[in-house]
């Protein structure tokens, strides 16, 4: 399988090109964020931004906030740097893990700030996750869509036009770069593109809902897109922080460890002495979407955070590929828990997987490596515990 000579991610990542020296298109835009941006000029481009919002309705902005690294540090930094009154949103998508849940609270006690959590319907989740998984193999369709557009319902409900997601989207993929879209506008085009799988809301409803078991259109509001026209009626304006300053994931991580006692974590298939900026560590089904990504695509969580460190010019890529190699693809013991969810047997799973992988991989279905329980898996929501 072709790798970037530089990151080591694979031919089958989502967007990946390579040029004529091996290197990727992902890599190769991270120079134009390191050499030709100038960013004390999108400094003052924030200023600018903040100013002419602030005071103009009940809050300055909205900060859609999972807790996680990124969100607690553009929720910090807004806050800090410009004495902002924001209301931070939090879409639950219904598998928080406690260390994140602490970190949520140690944070808005610290920083002061006005917090709305919305959790949706939990028997629509479970269709919506099955559906998604047996037509895209990616269960995280409702998580997808929620995260990021139930908060700009939330600025149409409180008639706030600026909402601050986090690092552009050119950090991780090449759907945009930073040449293309200097300014990272959150738009229902990008929405589409990146978020839904190519599946709407509706045309989810009339998968999940049948004659027998019908489903309330409405319960599938909190994954559409506002209507555009009512959004332009308050002059709405979602932007990615990152489009503003310089994104340094492992410098805003020690930032907010330090001033807000943000912990990390282990996760189901990595320790956290591997993973010291506690990548993805809020979701107690990440290894399961990480073990699908292996399977499908040949890579998992630990090839992307040490992507991450290459891309930025540090680390030995032979030491890596050996963590690479020792930690991708363990089975991890959610995907028990999110068979019991969804209904399937581990065989099911692994078929739809086989039809979906993207040559030139070929899923090994037969790996014997297992991850031990974490330390907070017997607090994970079980359905079978319901039934005892």
């Amino acid at each position: 399988m072709k790798r970037c000579v530089k990151c080591s991610l694979p031919e089958t990542y989502e967007t990946i090109e390579f040029n004529k020296d091996g290197i990727c298109n992902i890599c190769s835009d991270s120079l134009i964020k390191e050499e030709k941006i100038d960013w004390a000029k999108r400094k003052k481009l924030l200023d600018d931004l903040i100013e002419k919002f602030r005071g103009k309705s009940n809050y300055d902005c909205i900060i859609p906030f999972s807790g996680a690294k990124d969100s607690t540090f553009q929720l910090y930094y807004l806050m800090k740097e410009y004495k902002i009154k924001p209301l931070v949103v939090r879409f639950n998508h219904g598998f928080l893990r406690p260390t994140i849940q602490q970190n949520t609270i140690n944070t808005l006690k610290k920083i002061g700030a006005d917090f709305i959590e919305f959790t949706p319907n939990w028997k629509i989740v479970k269709k919506l996750m099955l559906e998604a998984f047996k037509r895209k193999t990616d269960m995280c369709w409702h998580c997808h869509t929620g995260i990021f557009s139930y908060p700009l319902r939330l600025a149409l409900l409180y008639k706030v036009p600026l909402v601050f997601y986090g690092e552009t989207s050119s950090d991780y993929d090449q759907y945009y770069n930073y040449l293309d879209d200097e300014i990272d506008y959150f738009d229902e085009k990008k929405f589409n593109i990146k978020f839904t799988l190519g599946i709407t809301a509706d045309d989810m409803h009339g998968m999940i809902s049948t004659p027998e078991d019908p489903v309330d259109k409405r319960d599938l509001i909190p994954y559409t897109f506002p209507d555009v026209k009512d959004l332009a009626k308050i002059n709405y304006c979602p932007v990615a922080l990152g489009s503003f300053i310089k994104w340094d994931t492992s410098k805003h991580t020690e930032l907010i460890k330090k001033e807000l006692g943000w912990k990390t974590d282990d996760m189901e298939q990595i320790p956290k002495e591997n993973n010291p900026n506690g990548e993805k560590i809020e979701c107690f089904m990440q290894g399961t979407r990480d073990y699908i990504k292996w399977l499908k695509r040949g890579y998992g969580r630990m090839s992307q955070i040490n992507a991450k460190i290459l891309k930025q010019g540090q680390g030995d890529i032979q030491q890596l590929k050996i963590l690479n190699e020792k930690h991708d693809g363990i089975k991890p013991k959610s995907l028990e828990i999110f068979l019991e969810y969804v209904g399937l047997t581990e065989e099911e799973f692994n078929s739809y997987i086989d039809k979906a992988a993207i040559p030139p991989q070929k899923p090994n279905f037969k790996n014997d490596n297992v991850s031990k329980k974490m330390w907070d898996f017997d607090q994970w929501y079980r359905e079978n515990n319901l039934k005892k």
